[in-house]
């Protein structure tokens, strides 16, 4: 099929759902279809996957897509394509190369003259010797030192000119590396092309979808809080990078959280009966290969490399002291005589075509020769019949020149190379089972059959066409390349902050992205949380009070980490980082110090013995906390603080306190064992006191790993 018989329809990029990395492209087309049904739709990136694309059609119930392929074409550029970045550094780079034409021509011009010396005329051998007028040494030293300040200060210019001309080609050319890969680079420009055949009669919407690389997001957020209110407004945002080679224009974009290349397909469990036939496979049209297959190139084999082609003299060893003529036929063992005893040699026979009606020969996956599920082996001779023709009926081992005697006087030919097997190397074991082919090697459209000239594993065989595009590779390899693109700050890789589940975030307007590998800002949706605002302090640590907001999510979808803007009121607070918020989970985001409130920690601790004998010592802490609260509003503040734990049963610990521990299954984060919570409400202006303690009771033949005395 070509561009000629296939009708063209245009497409645009309706969606993108982008992935952890890579991302999910549908394009629609539309058009009436043609009689023949054969459709290119043209518009695909160069580097897409070509194992992706899928077509389907969306609004004619009569019309289906029977077969779908992707083509690349090349065409010369139209005089529409935007090439302005690219003709501005070719412009700068001519103003450049002049620049410094010129000022590699004054440099030159000032060494010129300042090697000006003053010469005297040459003297006769009977002249006496004369004196140089000193006028003259000082009048050429002033047009010197006058010529080369002009020519000083030319220089300081052209050197001027050259940097700005510099700076600006190197601005240019930053700013074409950063462009938009959707422009080509090139005179001709690859064009990729999916051509679908169609079944059906009418107008028809077609729908393709097809896989990239070189795409990523990270999600970040806005938070907006009021003081007083328990709620507020979460905007989701994404960073999105992408360097595809199209531009995202007016595009719906998803966002998800799952590996585009990950497997999905569940494994199925076969019973095994015993003593029962066990249910046959599912046929998947692959043959047996014919037997005696790798016979059929033993004569091919045997007559040895094919022949260069004649451009010259080429040496060709046919017996002892014997030479071809350059240009003239090569001779081989022949009838008789000096000339005729080396008759022209025939050409190797071609090989013979596969039997009519034959299977078509596919490779077995795992790189098993079909041989090895009862095809014949080339390395596995069979016994030969007299006449050296096998006893399977094909070709005979050797050809007859390579049989016949050797002339006398003559040095017999070289004998054909020794079949693997002779070498002492094992034929390969058969796989157990039946063959299992993979998908594309029954894929029957793409097989290519090779050669007489491919290895023995290959020949007369069909693979996979599978050639190597190096443009294409160079394309992904370009677009794998955002990958590596530094993150924002507190941003985080949802694959990472996601864990085992996935998510999926839809935009709620379209949105451009272009292909330039840098970070572009795009407004997700509004997710509604719960807020409020407490205060924490951990004064054992830190006499400081600190501002956190209590987030919890009510909604079925997960937030993951990334970087969140507070703004309280009307006034823009800090950039923090969002920890990954489950559906249904609580967490707590850190606003830093709040000035306004104060606390002041002190503690005593008594030493003391009780007991028969004194054989017990008692150590009682005593804790004291204050706080002050300088807002103009009522705050509710969290004081952390911790009793110490004990795995040894003769070491007593007595809590006198009214402070509770933290319960494990509703507090917003993970607790040290030993901690315990104060919460007090504060009003404005107010101040508490907080006293707790504990004591310690160990007998006195322990001690405390470092002292009993601890703060």
């Amino acid at each position: 099929m070509t561009a000629e018989t296939a009708q063209r329809w245009g497409s645009t990029l309706d969606s993108v759902v982008v992935y952890a990395q890579g991302a999910l492209c549908r394009r629609v087309a539309r058009g009436s279809v043609p009689p023949d049904g054969r459709v290119r739709v043209s518009g695909l990136p160069r580097s897409m996957d070509p194992g992706s694309l899928r077509a389907r059609v969306t609004s004619t119930a009569g019309v289906r897509v029977t077969e779908a392929r992707v083509e690349v074409e090349a065409e010369p550029l139209g005089t529409s394509v935007p090439d302005t970045l690219r003709h501005e550094v070719e412009r700068l780079t001519d103003a450049c190369a002049a620049a410094r034409g010129r000022r590699d021509r004054q440099s030159g011009l000032i060494k010129e003259v300042g090697a000006l010396r003053p010469v005297p005329p040459a003297r006769r051998r009977d002249d006496p010797h004369r004196r140089t007028p000193v006028d003259a040494w000082l009048e050429l030293a002033e047009f010197v030192d006058a010529r080369l300040e002009r020519l000083h200060t030319r220089l300081v210019e052209l050197e001027e000119a050259l940097s700005r001309a510099e700076h600006a080609l190197s601005v240019a050319e930053d700013r074409l590396a950063r462009a938009s890969t959707d422009a080509p680079q090139a005179h001709l420009t690859a064009t990729v092309s999916a051509v679908l055949t169609l079944d059906g009669t009418g107008d028809a919407e077609v729908e393709l979808e097809y896989g990239v690389p070189g795409a990523v997001w990270v999600p970040t957020y806005r938070l907006t809080h009021r003081q007083g209110e328990s709620g507020g407004r979460l905007v989701l945002r994404a960073s999105v990078a992408q360097r595809t080679g199209e531009d995202w224009t007016g595009v719906r974009i998803a966002l998800a959280t799952a590996d585009l290349r990950r497997r999905t397909d569940l494994p199925r469990l076969r019973s095994i009966r015993i003593g029962r036939r066990q249910p046959a496979p599912t046929p998947s049209g692959w043959r047996e290969p014919p037997a005696g297959l790798a016979d059929l190139f033993a004569g091919y084999g045997a007559a040895g490399p094919r022949p260069r082609p004649a451009t010259g003299a080429v040496p060709v060893a046919v017996g002892a002291g014997s030479a071809p003529v350059a240009g003239g036929p090569v001779y081989g063992p022949g009838s008789g005589g000096d000339g005729a005893a080396y008759g022209p040699v025939p050409p190797p026979p071609p090989p013979m075509p596969q039997a009519y009606g034959a299977a078509p020969v596919l490779p077995q996956p795992g790189g098993v020769h079909p041989e090895a599920f009862g095809g014949a082996a080339r390395d596995r001779a069979a016994p030969a019949r007299p006449g050296g023709r096998p006893r399977t009926g094909g070709m005979p081992l050797a050809a007859p020149a390579a049989l016949a005697p050797a002339a006398p006087g003559r040095a017999a030919p070289p004998p054909p190379p020794a079949p693997a097997a002779s070498a002492g190397a094992a034929p390969p074991a058969p796989p157990v089972g039946p063959p299992r082919p993979s998908g594309a090697e029954l894929d029957y459209s793409a097989l290519v059959l090779s050669g007489p000239d491919e290895q023995d594993g290959r020949r007369g065989r069909l693979f996979p066409d599978t050639p190597f595009d190096p443009v294409a590779a160079e394309h992904r390899r370009r677009a794998e390349a955002v990958a590596t693109l530094p993150l924002p700050g507190h941003a985080v890789r949802p694959r990472e902050s996601a864990g085992s589940f996935d998510h999926r975030f839809d935009a709620v307007a379209r949105a451009d992205i272009p292909s330039d590998g840098t970070w572009h800002t795009v407004t997700v949706g509004e997710i509604p949380v719960g807020l409020r605002t407490e205060y924490l302090c951990v004064p054992s640590v830190e006499q400081t009070v600190y501002a956190t907001l209590v987030l919890s999510n009510s909604t079925g979808q997960a937030l993951l980490a990334g970087p969140v803007e507070v703004t309280v009121g009307d006034d823009f607070l800090l950039t923090t980082a969002l920890p990954t918020l489950a559906p249904g989970g609580v967490r707590r985001v850190g606003l830093g110090p709040a000035e306004g409130i104060r606390v002041t920690r002190r503690t005593n601790l008594h030493e003391s013995t009780s007991g028969m004998r004194n054989s017990t010592t008692v150590l009682d802490h005593r804790v004291h906390v204050e706080l002050a609260n300088g807002l103009a509003g009522p705050v509710t503040v969290e004081v952390h603080e911790r009793v110490p734990v004990t795995s040894d049963a003769d070491v007593r610990i007595t809590e006198r306190a009214d402070w509770t521990a933290p319960p494990d299954d509703t507090e917003p984060e993970h607790h040290a064992p030993g901690t315990r919570l104060w919460r007090v409400d504060l009003p404005a202006g107010g101040t508490t006191a907080l006293d707790g303690g504990y004591e310690i009771r160990i007998p006195s033949a322990k001690t405390l790993v470092g002292g009993n005395r601890r703060s």
